[in-house]
Order: C-alpha cells, then sequence, then structure tokens
C-alpha cells in the first residue's frame, strides 16, 4: 500500500493530461512532487471547455491516467481534476465578525469566513474556491494570519470562484466512469500558476497568460495573493480556423502547418521557404509561402494579446505587474511569441515551464502544454500538506485490478 501519490488531470480541448506525483516531506511542512508518470491523449468530446459527449470524454481520460500508471509503475483512484470555461465567474467578497474573546481563535476565522462566503448562487451554481487574500483587524489591514492578535473587529476579504454545477457534475461523472474518483475540482488558471509563477513573481506582481486550445486563462497576482482570474474565448484553435480560411486546407492539416512551420511573427522566418500543402484535388499538392502561415498566426495572436491587455487595463492591474508577464500553454511554443507578447505588453515576458521544485522525472513535464497538468498535481501536494488528506491509497497485484474493474463496471 502506498498513501501519498497525487495525481493531476487537464481535460483540455485539444489533448487530455494527466500527471502522477509522489509527495515527500514531512506533513505540516511544504510537500514537494516528485513525478513520476505522465499521460497523454486526444481529447474527444468537449467543445469550448466543456463536455459534449460523456463516453467520448471518458475514454480521453481513461487513456492518459492509464498511460501515466504504467509510466510511473503505480494505480491511483483519485485525480484532481481542472475545470475552466466562459461560465466560471470570480469576485472578491468582505465579511466582518465581533471577535468573542480577548484575541483572535480560529473559531473567530472560520465565522468570518463564512459571512463572507454567503452569497446568493443561481441555481445552476456552485462554489469552487473561497481563498482568503486579507484580514483586517480593527481597521488594520494587510493582515496575512490574525490568529492570536488583539481585536474586537474582524474583517476579512476572500476571492470567490463559482461555475456551472452542471460542468463540475459533468467532469466528475467522466472521471467516475473511467474508473477514478474527484478528490477536488480545481479552476485551471489557478493550478496553472502553481506550476510556472514562482512565490517572488507573486509578490512583486504578475500575470500568468496560459493560451490553450479554445480559451486564454489570465490569472493576476501580487502582493503574494490572487487578484485577478480571467478566461477569454481565444486560444490556438483559433489560429488554426484562421490557417483553414487562409490556405484552403483541411482543419487537421491547418493544425500540422501550425505545429510544424508555425511562428508568432513573420520576422522570425525566411522570407524566401515555402512549404507543401495539400491543392485543391485530391493527391495534389501546392507550395504557400511560410511567411504567410506566420503573419496569419501573427495577425490572431496580435490580437489575443490585445484582448488580454485590455484585460488588465479595465482592472486597473497593469501598474502592478512588476515582474510582467508569463506566458505557457499548448501554443506558447510557437516561435516568436515571447517577443510578440514583449511588443504588446511592452513589459518583461517570458516563457513559462513546469518544473521549479519537482524532482524525479521534472524534465519529462517541462513543456508549456503540462502546465495546468503539473499545477493540478501540485495542488494536491499542498492540500496534503495542510491537512494530510487528498493522495491516493494504492493497491497492487490483483486486488487493484479488482477494484478498478468493480468501479468501471458499476
Amino acid at each position: 500500500m502506498r498513501g501519498n501519490l497525487i495525481a493531476g488531470l487537464d481535460v483540455g480541448t485539444t489533448k487530455t493530461v494527466a500527471v502522477i506525483g509522489e509527495l515527500t516531506g514531512e506533513l505540516g511542512r511544504h510537500a514537494s512532487v516528485k513525478v513520476l508518470g505522465v499521460g497523454q491523449a486526444r481529447t474527444a468530446g468537449v467543445r469550448g471547455e466543456r463536455i459534449t459527449h460523456i463516453e467520448e470524454t471518458t475514454e480521453s481520460i481513461r487513456a492518459a491516467i492509464q498511460e501515466a500508471e504504467l509510466m510511473a509503475g503505480v494505480e491511483v483512484d483519485r485525480v484532481y481534476a481542472g475545470l475552466a470555461g466562459d461560465h466560471v465567474e470570480a469576485w472578491s467578497s468582505m465579511g466582518v465578525v465581533a471577535v468573542q474573546d480577548e484575541e483572535i481563535t480560529p473559531g473567530d476565522v472560520n465565522r468570518v469566513h463564512e459571512v463572507a462566503q454567503a452569497v446568493a448562487l443561481g441555481p445552476d451554481r456552485e462554489l469552487l474556491h473561497a481563498i482568503p487574500i486579507e484580514y483586517i483587524v480593527d481597521h488594520q489591514r494587510g493582515i496575512k494570519d490574525p490568529i492570536g492578535m488583539s481585536g474586537t473587529r474582524l474583517e476579512a476579504e476572500v476571492y470567490l470562484v463559482s461555475c456551472s454545477a452542471t460542468a463540475a457534475g459533468n467532469i466528475k461523472k467522466a472521471v467516475n466512469r473511467a474508473g477514478y474518483a474527484v478528490q477536488e475540482i480545481v479552476l485551471e488558471p489557478l493550478a496553472t500558476a502553481r506550476a510556472v509563477l514562482t512565490e517572488d513573481e507573486k509578490e512583486v506582481g504578475a500575470a500568468m497568460v496560459e493560451v490553450g486550445g479554445s480559451t486564454t486563462d489570465v490569472a493576476v497576482y501580487y502582493e503574494g495573493k490572487i487578484r485577478h482570474v480571467a478566461i477569454l474565448p481565444v486560444g490556438g484553435i483559433t489560429v488554426t480556423q484562421d490557417l483553414v480560411k487562409g490556405l484552403s486546407i483541411p482543419f487537421h492539416e491547418a493544425q500540422k502547418a501550425k505545429e510544424t512551420w508555425g511562428a508568432a511573427s513573420s520576422q522570425f522566418v525566411d522570407p524566401q521557404e515555402t512549404v507543401e500543402v495539400p491543392g485543391p484535388a485530391p493527391g495534389q499538392q501546392r507550395h504557400v509561402a511560410r511567411e504567410l502561415i506566420a503573419h496569419i498566426a501573427e495577425q490572431r495572436l496580435d490580437e489575443l494579446f490585445g484582448m488580454v491587455q485590455k484585460e488588465l487595463d479595465d482592472h486597473d492591474l497593469s501598474a502592478h505587474l512588476g515582474a510582467g508577464i508569463v506566458l505557457t500553454g499548448g501554443s506558447a511554443a510557437l516561435p516568436g511569441l515571447v517577443e510578440l507578447a514583449q511588443q504588446v505588453f511592452a513589459a518583461p515576458v517570458r516563457l513559462g515551464l513546469p518544473g521549479e521544485g519537482l524532482t524525479g522525472l521534472a524534465d519529462s513535464v517541462a513543456r508549456p502544454r503540462l502546465s495546468t497538468g503539473v499545477g493540478l498535481a501540485i495542488w494536491g501536494s499542498e492540500r496534503w500538506s495542510e491537512t494530510g488528506e487528498g493522495a491516493s491509497t494504492v493497491m497492487s497485484g490483483v486486488v487493484s485490478k479488482v477494484t478498478a474493474w468493480m468501479k468501471e463496471f458499476f
């Protein structure tokens, strides 16, 4: 029996990623993650971050987790599953209570959290996270931990995240049908930030921008706390769709052209270079300038970063980003993307790769497209470090196989 394994599951629009890690370190301290295995599968049954076909999504989840289990040589029984999409809403909420005794106790903190969370949600809404941002004791702001302090009035600013209950329920159902349980559903931008932002960047101020398949996720931190989350309805698939129209080729050929010859700026390709793409008749080929592919991608990505900049400006966040922008996600690997982003944001920009603080097969997950899966595993490790709960109880041999079969059958 091994009870210290954490699995992160990222069900994206184009790919499903599972990351299995082993927790090291003592309970009560910041646990580190030893990467044991990673699995990937093509996502089916998902459109725009929403599940549209349970059975197809189930197969994608099963394939990704089983590949990770095979690499790790272990089996897990639960996962930390990511969730994103335009149905997510996030906002700050204030709570205030009177301190009952001479000093603030954990009971006072729990009560002020309950007050801050006492908001009306719609009938199809589910509260996903309630993250403390800061505490205020007798009008003194900036307090991170008020327990033990003297005071008569305790306030708390809590960052609340809600989602569609239907979307969350479908994720749980697909994971259960694959033979696993969902330990916790986690907002993906928060998980991804765990993998690619340093503590110093969160303190100084940074925006994590993950360019995914159908969405671009933004998470802004400063003074060590989450301050804003946004999910924009534009991603790498939009670039592919532009190539379909601009080059008059099928979607899968446009995806191949983007991955093989694409660039985020025409400055990064030879203007004389040409590539072959399918012609108008079956079996025919024609030559197009690689510069044209880069130009089409550059126009769309420039527009995407403009949307991110507008989001930051609309919420008065740009002035707080001393550490600049951290790019990650599957489309972040395009050559020239960092340079294009620097022009749009007029701020420091770097490529965010998971790997800092990880051991084991850390090199195998040091890719932008795996950031969310790794972040979900890190999120789970922090839960385990805080509570001692949430890790997989793993059985081996015949017992494990029979248990997995029974979960799938029922």
